[in-house]
C-alpha cells in the first residue's frame, strides 16, 4: 500500500532513466516520450551540457538563502531579461507560484491607483494553476470544484473575443489587469487569432491596465520562440514561467516591465527556494543549448511536420475536429471522449496525454528528431483511425436506421 496522497490517476508506468526522447521503465522497456514532463524538459532526458551543469553546481553550493545575494541568479535575471525585453524578475518555483506573483503585482498597482479591490481580466477555460487564487482565476470547474470560496476579484470572459474584454472596460473601473494564455494548454491547446494580441494591447493600454502572460507553458521556445508573445511583436508588462525554464529542475520567474518593474519591496513578496543556485545553474544551462543547438528552429520543422503528417493520416476522418498548435505544442481534437488513447499508447512505447476530455495533446522535447516524429505519427494515427472508427460506428448506424 502506497502511502502518497492519491492526488493523481496515475498510469502503470514507473521510469528510472531517460536519454534524449526516450524513456526507460523499472522493467527495461523504452518509451518514446511525446510529452517532455508536461513541457518541462524541453532538451529531453540527460542532455550532457545539462547534466555537466547540474553537476558541477550541486558540488559547489545548492542553496543559501534570498537574505543574502545570489549571483546565479542576477546572472539569470539578465539573461532573461535579455530575451523577453522584460526588466527585473522574481524567482519562485513553480508556475502557479509565478501566477501568484503576477495576481499580487496587478493587486499593489491598482492600490496604488487607489483602487479599493482591483480585478483581474481573464478566460475560459484558462488554466493558471491550483492554489487558491491561481484556481479562482482559472476557468475551470473540474479544478475549483470543492475549493469554495473562491478569491473574489477576477472578471471572466471568453477567449480569444476582444469584443467581451471592451465591454468589460465600459462597465467595470475595478480591472487593473488582463491575464491570458496566448496558447490555452490544459484548456485544449487553444490558439489566439493573430490581431488578438495586439487588440489586448490596445484596450490595456487606453484602460491603463497591465497586461499578463502566462508563458508557462508556451514559454522557452516551444512555439518557435523564446515566448509566445514574441510571434507578434507586442510586448506585455508581466510574463509568467516556469515548466521549460529549468528543464526538470522546479523554477519558475515572474518578469516585469514598465511599472510593475518596481512595485515589490522588501517584504512585499519572498520565496525560501526562488531562485536557488542550483535551480538558477539549471535554467542558464537550458537557455544556453537551446540557444546554441537552435532547437527553436528544431521546434518549427519538427512541430510542422507533425501536424501536416496528421492531417495527411487522417485526412477524411469522421469524427476528427481539428488539429491545431504552434511549434511543438500540438492538440488533435476529436467529436468524443478519447481518454482511453492514453493507455493504447503506453502500451505501445508512446507517452502522450489527453485534456478537455477530447483533444490529444503531444508535447515533445524540442530536441526531437525527424525519425522520431515519424515514429510519433506512424504509432499515434492508427489509435485514433481506430478510435474514430469506432466511436463513429454508432453515429453512422443511427443515421441508416
Amino acid at each position: 500500500m502506497s502511502h502518497v496522497m492519491n492526488t493523481y490517476a496515475r498510469l502503470p508506468a514507473a521510469f528510472v532513466r531517460g536519454e534524449g526522447c526516450w524513456l526507460w521503465d523499472t522493467e527495461g522497456r523504452r518509451y518514446l516520450d511525446a510529452m517532455a514532463g508536461i513541457a518541462v524538459c524541453g532538451l529531453g532526458h540527460g542532455h550532457p551540457r545539462y547534466v555537466a551543469a547540474l553537476r558541477e553546481q550541486a558540488g559547489k553550493l545548492v542553496h543559501t538563502s534570498n537574505l543574502y545575494e545570489v549571483t546565479l541568479q542576477e546572472k539569470l535575471a539578465d539573461r532573461l531579461a535579455g530575451i523577453s525585453g522584460m526588466d527585473n524578475v522574481f524567482f519562485c518555483n513553480s508556475g502557479c507560484e509565478a501566477n501568484e506573483a503576477a495576481i499580487k503585482l496587478a493587486r499593489l498597482y491598482g492600490h496604488k491607483k487607489n483602487i479599493e479591490a482591483p480585478a483581474i481580466v481573464v478566460m475560459e477555460k484558462a488554466f493558471h494553476g491550483r492554489t487558491i487564487a491561481t484556481l479562482s482565476a482559472t476557468g475551470s470547474r473540474k479544478v475549483q470544484a470543492g475549493f469554495e470560496p473562491l478569491v473574489a476579484g477576477f472578471v471572466r470572459v471568453p477567449f480569444d473575443d476582444l469584443a467581451a474584454v471592451k465591454r468589460v472596460a465600459e462597465s467595470n473601473r475595478s480591472v487593473v489587469a488582463v491575464l491570458v494564455e496566448l496558447l490555452q494548454g490544459e484548456g485544449g491547446v487553444i490558439v489566439c487569432h493573430d490581431d488578438y494580441l495586439h487588440g489586448l494591447r490596445e484596450i490595456c493600454n487606453a484602460n491603463e491596465w497591465l497586461l499578463m502572460l502566462d508563458e508557462v507553458q508556451s514559454g522557452m521556445g516551444r512555439t518557435g520562440a523564446w515566448f509566445a508573445y514574441q510571434h507578434s511583436g507586442v510586448t506585455p508588462d508581466v510574463v509568467l514561467l516556469a515548466k521549460g525554464l529549468g528543464n526538470g529542475v522546479p523554477i519558475g520567474a515572474c518578469l516585469a516591465a514598465g511599472p510593475t518593474a518596481d512595485l515589490f519591496k522588501p517584504g512585499s513578496h519572498g520565496s525560501t527556494f526562488g531562485g536557488s543556485p542550483l535551480a538558477c545553474a539549471a535554467a542558464l544551462a537550458t537557455l544556453a543549448v537551446i540557444e546554441d543547438e537552435r532547437l527553436m528552429e528544431n521546434a518549427v520543422a519538427i512541430g510542422d511536420f507533425i501536424r501536416s503528417s496528421f492531417a495527411e493520416r487522417l485526412a477524411g476522418a469522421r469524427g476528427l475536429k481539428e488539429i491545431r498548435g504552434k511549434g511543438l505544442m500540438i492538440g488533435i481534437e476529436l467529436e468524443h471522449p478519447c481518454g482511453e488513447i492514453v493507455q493504447q499508447a503506453l502500451d505501445k512505447g508512446l507517452l502522450v496525454n489527453v485534456i478537455a476530455d477530447n483533444v490529444v495533446r503531444l508535447l515533445p522535447p524540442l530536441v526531437m528528431k525527424r525519425e522520431e516524429a515519424e515514429l510519433l505519427v506512424a504509432t499515434l494515427a492508427p489509435l485514433i483511425t481506430d478510435f474514430l472508427a469506432k466511436s463513429s460506428a454508432p453515429q453512422a448506424a443511427a443515421q441508416t436506421a
